[in-house]
């Protein structure tokens, strides 16, 4: 997993933040944490990160698509006990878990792994 610090001032900034983040947890993986080189199908993967990453907006939500799986969903506006810019898992492809956040796109300081949000403890 990997640790982002950086702070947002929009949301399309954090999303950006959150899936370079992400990249750089899938390339770090991909050489076994620095022990090799990145080639072949991984490096092809990680050249391409971001033409497979998809971005779409809903009523409450802006879904998250890398390849054909939900990444995550992010909390557009305040609403219950979320703040906008919190970061959700998918309960599926048109819904995101309504039980905690995950970390905050806007405020960072959250861990992502290239798999999408953490499951919770």
């Amino acid at each position: 997993m990997t640790l982002v610090n950086k702070t947002a001032e929009n949301l399309y900034d954090g999303i950006a933040n959150m899936m370079a983040g992400a990249k750089e947890d899938y390339i770090s993986m991909s050489t076994g944490y620095g022990k090799k080189e990145l080639t072949g199908y991984s490096k092809e993967q990680a050249d391409n990160w971001d033409n497979k990453t998809k971005v779409s907006m809903g009523k409450k939500y802006i879904k998250i698509v890398q390849e054909n799986s939900v990444f995550a969903f992010i909390v557009k506006e305040n609403f219950k006990h979320f703040l906008k810019g919190d970061i959700l898992k998918a309960a599926g492809y048109n819904a995101p878990a309504l039980n905690r956040a995950r970390g905050n796109v806007l405020t960072g300081n959250y861990n992502i792994q290239w798999t999408g949000p953490l499951y919770l403890k």
